[in-house]
């Protein structure tokens, strides 16, 4: 499985793309992550979501149309 992003997402799927490829539970990763981001002053880790966002894929999309 690659590292994508999830179309389960509250902002860009950047967390919960990283919970799926990790097998892990989506909502302590976001936690994880919030938490990590404001420990550090908050700008690094907004800076971090913003790259992963631009460069992880998008989840693959269902085009079929029933």
């Amino acid at each position: 499985m690659a590292l994508r992003r999830s179309k389960n997402s509250m902002i860009g799927g950047v967390c919960a793309g990283i919970a799926e490829w990790l097998n892990w539970d989506v909502t302590l990763v976001r936690v994880g992550y919030v938490l990590l981001s404001v420990l550090s002053a908050a700008f690094p880790g907004i800076l971090i979501y913003i790259i992963l966002w631009i460069i992880m894929p998008p989840a693959d999309s269902d085009n079929s149309m029933v």
